[in-house]
């Protein structure tokens, strides 16, 4: 079952004494985090519920005002903290476009049917995303998410089909 809540972003600092936070954003557009109302603040014990108030940028940050805290010695103790924001709130996705906690743990298999492994991580390189795929008694496979190598994702049956292109696998 997919996840209700999303990791959206991390407070790395304080901004000024009343209350605000500067936050790097981890969404593909930093923009669609004005249009969350309403966000979490993962700490090691529970989620706390928190309001947006304001969103601002400063170069690849942006400083958020949330409603409940007014004063930096209330905010300071979530630096590090992650934020979460519910599913329903987050922007439509464009077809084709998945969330990575959607795609980890989805099976991948060749255009021939042979089972390669498990998305264990996504990263992005800038150009494109790489699909870190954990595979059994091998090292870890890193596929370019390209229309040459990824054929289809399915994510009502959690298969993934792939072209591993000559090059990509040195352990065939």
């Amino acid at each position: 079952m997919k996840d209700n809540k999303l990791e959206v972003g991390k407070i790395v600092n304080t901004h000024g004494l009343r209350g605000e936070v500067k936050v790097v954003p981890w969404m593909d557009a930093a923009e669609d985090f004005e249009e969350l109302t309403h966000i979490y603040i993962k700490t090691r014990h529970e989620l706390i519920s928190a309001t947006v108030a304001a969103v601002r940028y400063q170069k690849n940050n942006l400083i958020v005002k949330l409603r409940e805290y007014d004063d930096i010695n209330e905010i300071e103790q979530y630096k590090g903290c992650v934020l979460l924001a519910e599913r329903s709130e987050l922007p439509e996705l464009e077809d084709g476009a998945h969330y990575i906690v959607d795609l980890i743990g989805l099976d991948v298999y060749t255009e021939e049917g042979e089972y390669v492994g498990v998305i264990a991580d996504v990263f992005n390189t800038g150009a494109n995303d790489i699909y870190d795929v954990k595979r059994e008694g091998k090292r870890n496979l890193l596929l370019p998410v390209i229309d040459d190598v990824v054929k289809d994702i399915d994510m009502d049956t959690g298969r993934v089909t792939v072209n591993i292109m000559e090059g990509l696998d040195d352990e065939v």
